[in-house]
Formats: structure tokens, sequence, C-alpha cells
């Protein structure tokens, strides 16, 4: 399959999974992750926060406050198509954007640096076994991981995972992927 492909037979599995079978399994991965070296050195988190019919960040941005760490959610600009991650307090400090995105509003958050992050949470629709990832198409995080250097986490159900997936030379792959099942890699 290609990238489109992928991303449409994805979306489908992702649009009609129950809400209670998706809040069950995203508190699951949320738990492993907290159990991570990864999370438990981290005191800054990327993380996006998400659709309703995506995994559940919730629980990770509840904790991570919990626990003291940054926060820090992209804001995109797409006529440069590039992102920068701005600290959230608070869900008070979001708009929702378009197509049910929500994001820093740039009146109430300030910019978090790509040094100043520790951990990043990279979205995506479906990953394999190296790390690579097919997200939703705008290139933002691919751009954004170029001058990254920290830590790059993927969160997925199990259904989103498969061996090998078709990836282009500019595309960075994801230093783990944790699922419902545990530690994909």
């Amino acid at each position: 399959m290609n990238k489109s492909e992928w991303r449409k037979k994805i979306k489908q599995i992702l649009l009609f999974t129950k809400e209670d079978e998706r809040r069950k399994k995203s508190k699951a991965i949320s738990n492993l992750l907290f159990e991570t070296e990864e999370w438990n050195k981290a005191q800054s988190v990327g993380i996006t926060v998400a659709r309703k019919f995506e995994l559940d960040t919730s629980f990770i941005i509840k904790k991570a406050w919990e626990e003291g760490k940054k926060v820090g959610v992209p804001k995109c600009y797409s006529a440069e198509k590039q992102m920068q991650f701005r600290e959230m307090r608070s869900y008070d400090e979001l708009e929702n954007v378009y197509m049910d995105l929500f994001e820093p509003r740039m009146d109430a958050t300030q910019l978090i640096t790509s040094d100043q992050i520790d951990l990043i949470i990279v979205p995506g629709l479906v990953f394999d076994r190296r790390g690579y990832r097919i997200g939703y198409g705008g290139g933002y995080y691919d751009r954004y991981l170029q001058t990254y250097r920290g830590l790059k986490i993927s969160l997925a159900y199990s259904f989103q995972t498969t061996d090998t997936l078709p990836h282009e030379e500019f595309d960075i792959p994801v230093d783990h992927i944790i699922t419902e099942d545990g530690r994909f890699i």
C-alpha cells in the first residue's frame, strides 16, 4: 500500500473504534509510557491535544502537570508549513482552529524552543518496526524533527502498527513506539 492508502485505511478504523474502547486502550498506553525511563527523566514534553477519534492524550497532559513537567503543544503555521511548540498550562489557553484541532492561543502561551523539550510524543496514523510513521500528510512533524535532538516516542493502538511502511529519505523515525500490548520498538 502507498501512504495515501494507509491513511485512508487507518482513519476508517479509528473513526469506527468505540469511544469506551479508545479510552480504555489510551489509558493503558499512557500508563505504559509513565513507567518508562524516558518519561521519568523528561522535564518537558511536547504533545498534541488529541481529536475525538485519536488516541486520547488528556491522561498524559494531566500527569505531566501533576509531575511538574512543562507541557508544550504545537502551533501550526500553514502558509510556511512550519510549527512551533508553545507552553500550555491550562486547556483554557487553547483555541479550536480548524478540523477540530486545538492549538495554543498566541496571546496566552509562550514559545518553547526545540532544545527546551526533552521528549516529544510524535503523532501518526500508522507506524512500522523501524520507527517510521505515516502522519496526516502535512509534513509539519517531519520538518520540525529535522532539527530536534531530544527523544521521540509515538503512542499507537496495536492496529496502527505494521512490519514495514513506505518512507522517504527525509522521514525521521521515532525512537520508540508504545501500544496497549507494550513496546513495539
